[in-house]
């Protein structure tokens, strides 16, 4: 109990350590984290999105959606983070490429579960009233496969964000990795309070992205949660 006392004591002092003026706030070093961890989660939605949407639209390439996310999650960061030194050298560039391949396979595999499992009656309703397959896609598809598509990126934004620690591991400084890192210089109060940090940012973005999901979600799906206990695309459209 003690050291979790001395961990929210370095937390309310902002990651203040005596003796030591010359160090980074706690708050510089949180901010540092999201923006690095906010351009692998774009980079991954850039790549991911329309390729799992695309799949999902076309009905194929399940196995490989399915078992991307399956290589994903076996894949360990700090592997593709020394092989990435190789290739890359150290910085900021192979910290990024580790959270890419992180947050890509959840997103992808995500992205195609929710196209695809869109009802196929209402498809064919859409290519009965004489709609495109781009218009089918953005606008019967894409609305009813939110909910699962954001369900991908929040679970990939919480793997990002949860590790983007090991950029200190890299060479690249500025991240609340370097506390976790350098318990010589924060004590193991600080290495906890950092810790402690990186779980309330983690659990912060997951609200947010939680916002964001429910706000772009057809009001049709919102309703049909509290009455059915799960979603079916069936009950966002109109009778």
């Amino acid at each position: 109990m003690h050291e979790f006392i001395e961990a929210f004591k370095f937390i309310a002092h902002n990651g203040a350590v005596a003796g030591r003026p010359g160090l980074p706030t706690l708050t510089h070093l949180a901010l540092e984290t999201l923006r690095v961890g906010a351009i692998g989660v774009a980079i991954s939605i850039v790549i991911a999105v329309p390729i799992g949407v695309w799949l999902g639209h076309v009905h194929r390439g399940s196995f490989v959606a399915i078992n991307l996310g399956n290589i994903g999650r076996a894949l360990p960061s700090l592997a593709v983070l020394a092989i990435g030194d190789a290739f890359l050298g150290l910085g900021l560039t192979v910290v990024e490429l580790a959270l890419v391949i992180l947050a890509v396979p959840p997103i992808i595999t995500n992205s195609y579960l929710a196209v695809d499992g869109v009802d196929r009656d209402l498809v064919d309703a859409a290519k009965g009233m004489g709609m495109s397959e781009g218009e089918i896609l953005r606008r019967v598809e894409l609305p009813l496969a939110v909910p699962l598509i954001f369900a991908g990126i929040r679970t990939a934004a919480v793997f990002v964000v949860s590790t983007t620690t090991i950029a200190s591991l890299a060479g690249f400084s500025g991240s609340l990795g370097d506390v976790i890192a350098n318990e010589t210089s924060y004590h193991f109060s600080g290495v906890l309070g950092a810790a402690i940090c990186v779980a309330a940012l983690a659990l912060a973005v997951e609200g947010a992205l939680t916002l964001v999901q429910r706000a772009l979600t057809p009001r049709g799906l919102l309703l049909a949660e509290p009455r059915r206990g799960r979603v079916r695309v069936a009950d966002a459209m109109p009778a």
